[in-house]
């Protein structure tokens, strides 16, 4: 087991990756925050793969449990279905020492992180991340919110989790296309964090997609402690975290424009393309980079340029994002691997430019 410590302003916690983790839940728990009971927000599909032996463990070494069962995908992470939950909580008397634990991937933990953030003005957060994307990314780092109006991650906070425990074991569960999408956020972590994780990948490529535990282990590790470092830095997003969003401006308007069927790792994968093509377009970027990264993202079977997209609408969306500043549309690009930069001032030519050249 690899431990990532965490230290923001004295509030601390760990990031915990290894195999088989969920079976030490409790104790790993207890050690974080004393309770006797808890409420495990899910949903179908993760609870029919690990509620049952997560319930039992935890009753085991002396914790009761209610499980929240949640129906699966984006669409459902929503102010309504927060308002759907309260009244659980509520009736349920969970109190303000009672933790939430959010056992699932990306889209659980945000709501989860908000339902948390937001009864009783905030009761103890821990993620239990089962996807590859809410180990390396969604888990870590206290952005918590829901999506409203058709914009995604549009109302929510900064709320930082007591406890991450990442069981790699799940991955074993994890079907290929969100094996991928977790792939695209790693593939992210690398080309902004570290050079050096970029050419493990694009070497171990074949070990990667085997999901080999010890590279699975190393590579998690490598790549939450990026974010983790990023965030460390600047917790609040209003500086250098900047730099996490790396394609995230069009990948959140790809998602939107699609009503969320377009996935968040393949809309990243794109996105990444995009903001490749478009530093080298801007003279910051050699073109070699681009090939690489597009090689490596298609390699892990993600898609390298979007379909069926009317520009127009994409940079309509784009500025409903919560990166744009005082009406322009933030950008984060790439020197080259290891490198990124923030930039504010792109001309919507040269946006367009990239759109219609990857059409």
């Amino acid at each position: 087991m690899k431990s990532i410590g965490l230290n923001l302003s004295g509030r601390e916690y760990k990031i915990l990756i290894g195999s088989d983790l969920l079976a030490e839940t409790a104790d790993l728990l207890k050690q974080a925050i004393p309770c006797d009971r808890v409420v495990v927000i899910t949903n179908i599909d993760i609870n029919r793969l690990y509620g049952k032996k997560l319930k039992k463990h935890l009753e085991s070494k002396g914790i009761g449990s209610l499980f929240l069962e949640l129906p699966e995908g984006e669409i459902h992470k929503s102010l309504d279905m927060a308002s759907h939950i309260y009244p659980q909580l509520i009736n349920h008397f969970a109190e303000r020492n009672t933790p939430i634990l959010a056992l699932g991937g990306g889209v659980i933990g945000d709501l989860s992180g908000f339902v948390a953030a937001t009864y009783q003005r905030g009761v103890p957060l821990v993620h239990l991340p089962t996807s590859l994307l809410s180990q390396v990314d969604s888990s870590i780092g206290g952005k918590v919110a829901v999506n409203h109006g058709g914009i995604k991650n549009i109302v929510g906070s900064f709320y930082q989790p007591k406890l991450v425990i990442s069981d790699i074991s799940c991955l074993k569960t994890l079907p290929e296309k969100e094996f991928a999408c977790g792939m695209a956020e790693i593939i992210k972590s690398a080309a902004i964090g570290s050079s050096e994780l970029f050419k493990q990948l694009e070497t171990n490529t074949p070990a990667i997609k085997d999901r080999s535990p010890e590279i699975m282990e190393d590579i998690i590790s490598q790549t939450a402690a990026i974010k983790a470092g990023i965030v460390y830095q600047d917790e609040t997003d209003r500086g250098i975290r900047n730099i996490l969003n790396f394609g995230h401006t069009l990948g959140h308007a790809l998602e939107s424009t699609s009503s969320f069927s377009q996935s968040h790792g393949a809309a990243v994968a794109i996105g990444m393309c995009f903001a490749s093509r478009l530093s080298v377009k801007l003279g910051l970027c050699e073109n070699k980079t681009v090939l690489r990264l597009e090689k490596l993202i298609a390699d892990f079977g993600l898609p390298t340029r979007p379909q069926d997209i009317d520009p127009e609408k994409i940079i309509d969306a784009m500025h409903h994002d919560k990166k744009v500043s005082d009406g322009r549309i933030r950008f984060i690009l790439l020197k080259r691997p290891g490198e990124p930069l923030i930039a504010e001032n792109i001309l919507r030519a040269d946006v367009i430019s990239i759109l219609e050249e990857m059409k």
